[in-house]
């Protein structure tokens, strides 16, 4: 008997016979469900539910009692799952009724194949390194990591910030830009992709620095290894300025050192036994396709 968590934020009308195609064929094979409270109240009357279901609010209440957890969405959706699960290690399978969704890796539309073949076993998980901010304002605590990325960002619209960046002690760069993505392999195809960084794969142990609108354009993205330790220091005219991880944004001031490094734990990404990363960039890229006509 499975155990499953199924985690959401708001989702359209389009939406909601997929989420309730995946609650009826859950109980179909007599899993035991559990809904986390705030999408349960978002879906209210829109769906059936049957009556033996449960609610959690908190990772407390489903570690340790479920075999793996639902984020249904896009990627945004899937972010917000991983600060729920922290570090309990459940796995995290992503239902997409997003749109791209590199993370949310089952289709809406195959939702019952996916859910056989993780009966039947036919997956395997994927672990995914995250990036702890250590600031001494504690910013973003307790839930101060990120999947994607770190990022540092003006406030002002019309002056750049400069951001010193230090790599485990040794100076690397002054960057006089927009704003600063520290990418994990996972962010290497979300914010940092759009601003020219190269792509990484899940497992190649890096971090990815990437320049946001580099006032000196033989500024150029960097790979370090994962076990370095980044420290950046910022000086911006409007005296603040903002960070983000992944979804979440704070504003810090100029007294703010911002300390990297990799998270203590990973996150295990589930992925079916059919697919795996280069198919995904594939896909979601169009790569090999024939535009010309």
């Amino acid at each position: 008997m499975m155990k499953i968590a199924l985690f959401g934020k708001n989702i359209s009308e389009n939406a909601v016979p997929y989420v309730q195609e995946l609650i009826e064929t859950l109980y179909s094979m007599q899993s035991e469900v559990s809904i986390y409270q705030p999408f349960y109240e978002i879906l209210g009357t829109r769906i059936t539910f049957p009556p033996d279901f449960t609610l959690f609010s908190t990772q407390a209440e489903i570690e340790q009692r479920v075999d793996f957890l639902f984020s249904i969405g896009g990627d945004g959706t899937f972010l917000e799952a991983v600060g729920l699960v922290g570090n309990s290690g459940i796995p995290v399978a992503g239902i997409n009724i997003g749109h791209l969704g590199f993370l949310s890796g089952i289709s809406k539309d195959l939702i019952i194949p996916a859910l056989n073949a993780l009966q039947k076993g036919e997956y395997h998980l994927e672990k995914r390194s995250l990036l702890l901010l250590e600031t001494p304002q504690s910013l973003f605590a307790p839930v101060n990591y990120a999947l994607n990325e770190v990022t540092v960002y003006k406030q002002n619209v019309m002056s750049l910030l400069t951001i010193k960046t230090w790599i485990n002690g040794h100076f690397l760069n002054a960057y006089w830009a927009d704003g600063l993505i520290i990418a994990t392999p996972t962010g290497s195809t979300a914010y940092s992709l759009s601003c020219t960084g190269p792509i990484l794969t899940p497992d190649s142990e890096n971090f990815l620095i990437t320049p946001i609108a580099s006032h000196n354009l033989t500024v150029r993205p960097i790979v370090v290894r994962d076990n370095s330790i980044i420290r950046i220091a910022v000086e911006a005219k409007s005296e603040n300025f903002l960070v983000s991880l992944d979804s979440r944004i704070e504003s810090a001031d100029q007294t703010t050192e911002l300390h990297i490094r990799k998270a203590p734990f990973q996150i295990n990404l589930l992925r079916l036994k059919d697919k795996n990363f280069f198919q995904t960039i594939r896909e979601k890229l169009n790569w090999g396709l024939d535009n010309r006509n």
